[in-house]
């Protein structure tokens, strides 16, 4: 398994999107609604971003979480063995659980779906309300999720699945004790 953190360049990436967008650092921390410090921090890798605070600096630059990470392919057809997925790992929670997202597909240019196993510790979550453009669907494979949607909590356990639109709000958190795992695909790539 090929273990990738948010430190592992993301900040620079997303200095050199933001430069190339010919936005300041300020500009983009007043639309993700932070500071000018901690966006600092997250470009110059010393702090990792929430995935709610990513998904909405990524918004705001024009790409998305899977641009960020994308191990391009070459062909149209993609075998990912056991084992030899790349899994990006994001602190979520001041109490130091991780969200890691074990990449099912390669990102793609071209790409209409982005599936990934979100690995979330317990007692951890998604950082806060998310919203984005698109849909969602997932089936959780191992523990237990607590998925919120709006103002809607639903407690759902190994063998649920859901499905929404990305565009509302939405949020999660592992209220158990250990490890939960969910077959997670969005359209368009998002993660």
């Amino acid at each position: 398994m090929a273990l990738q953190t948010l430190e592992h360049d993301i900040g620079t990436k997303l200095r050199m999107m933001r430069r190339m967008n010919k936005m300041r650092l300020k500009d983009v921390a007043e639309a993700v609604d932070c500071s000018e410090s901690l966006l600092s921090k997250i470009e110059n890798n010393k702090v990792e971003p929430s995935l709610k605070v990513l998904h909405r600096i990524t918004a705001v630059l024009g790409t998305s979480i899977a641009e960020l990470f994308a191990a391009r392919r070459d062909n149209e057809i993609t075998v990912q063995r056991l084992g030899a997925r790349t899994v990006v790992v994001t602190r979520a929670t001041e109490h130091g659980g991780a969200v890691s997202l074990e990449r099912i597909i390669p990102f793609g240019d071209d790409q209409l779906l982005d599936a990934n196993i979100h690995i979330v510790d317990p007692k951890t979550d998604s950082g806060g309300d998310i919203t984005h453009a698109g849909e969602e669907v997932g089936y959780v494979l191992e523990g237990e999720l607590e998925l919120t949607i709006e103002d809607e909590t639903f407690f759902l356990a190994a063998g649920d699945s859901f499905y929404f639109r990305s565009e509302l709000r939405h949020r999660y958190y592992n209220p158990g004790e250990v490890t939960t795992k969910v077959l997670w695909v969005n359209t368009p790539p998002t993660f």
